[in-house]
């Protein structure tokens, strides 16, 4: 039998959810029969998508909050939950990086703003919906962490570390919940073409050679994370948990450098 992708009659929380990854995914969601609960920062933004989703025939809740804000993570929860009656995945995805710089050169600030919001805002997303998701037994939490929390990343050790906390606080929420009929899985995108990698691909030089460090010669667009993260959300998944889903175009499976990829169309390299 083969585990179905549809989400008819489930309730999706996306954070993040006004632009980038974060409306790919509610839209993808939305699309496989979810009613869709969307939160960020920009109310209009959320309005609009909410708009869209509607316009095929879906629903949707708009909750406008800074996620990051003390009880914010549980009032938006707890709207969510009293909407539908129910809880079925959470998207977590909202984040952020509030500079780059090399590690010595970033702020206490700069520490406590990025992990507020890409590492203690998604645990107290998970602290407000465990229960919810228990209580009914089941549910799919997927959290949005990235390849550079499985790698060492220059020049954003603090976007890296929070990461790294979130795959962490994954693994071991899907160890301590699956009893109880809920998974917790995490995306790991690679480079993606979104407002908060914009700054990189305007430095000069920088985005040709990150491209040239993917194998699959691109970067990724924010479509290329909904399938899998339907894949994480559905039924499709349902024996998967504590897992991390890489989707960075083979970026993190090459060990080489730029170069070793521009000579594979050159064929076999005589080394004797």
């Amino acid at each position: 039998m083969v585990n179905s992708f549809s989400l008819a009659g489930r309730v999706a929380l996306v954070t993040g959810a006004s632009r980038g990854i974060g409306r790919a995914v509610a839209l993808g969601l939305a699309a496989a029969g979810a009613r869709t609960v969307l939160t960020a920062r920009s109310g209009k933004d959320l309005a609009s998508l909410a708009a869209e989703i509607a316009g095929r025939g879906g629903e949707a809740l708009v909750l406008e909050a800074d996620i990051a804000a003390e009880g914010a993570a549980g009032r938006v929860v707890a709207d969510a939950a009293a909407w539908a009656g129910r809880l079925d995945v959470v998207v977590n995805n909202a984040g952020a990086i509030a500079a780059a710089g090399p590690f010595l050169e970033l702020t206490r600030e700069d520490w406590r703003d990025t992990l507020g919001l890409n590492f203690h805002a998604t645990a107290e997303v998970c602290r407000a919906a465990g229960p919810v998701m228990l209580a009914q037994g089941s549910g799919s939490v997927v959290n949005m962490a990235s390849v550079a929390g499985t790698n060492g990343v220059p020049m954003i050790s603090h976007y890296a570390v929070s990461k790294a906390a979130m795959i962490s606080l994954t693994r071991t929420l899907a160890t301590e919940w699956a009893a109880g009929g809920v998974r917790v899985n995490a995306l790991a995108p690679g480079w993606v073409t979104t407002d908060l990698t914009g700054p990189f691909a305007a430095v000069e030089g920088l985005a040709d050679s990150l491209v040239h460090s993917v194998p699959a010669r691109r970067w990724g667009a924010v479509e290329d994370v909904t399938g899998p993260a339907l894949f994480l959300a559905s039924d499709a998944s349902r024996f998967v948990t504590g897992h991390v889903l890489v989707v960075d175009g083979g970026l993190s499976a090459y060990e080489g450098g730029p170069g070793l990829l521009d000579l594979v169309p050159a064929g076999r390299i005589g080394l004797a």
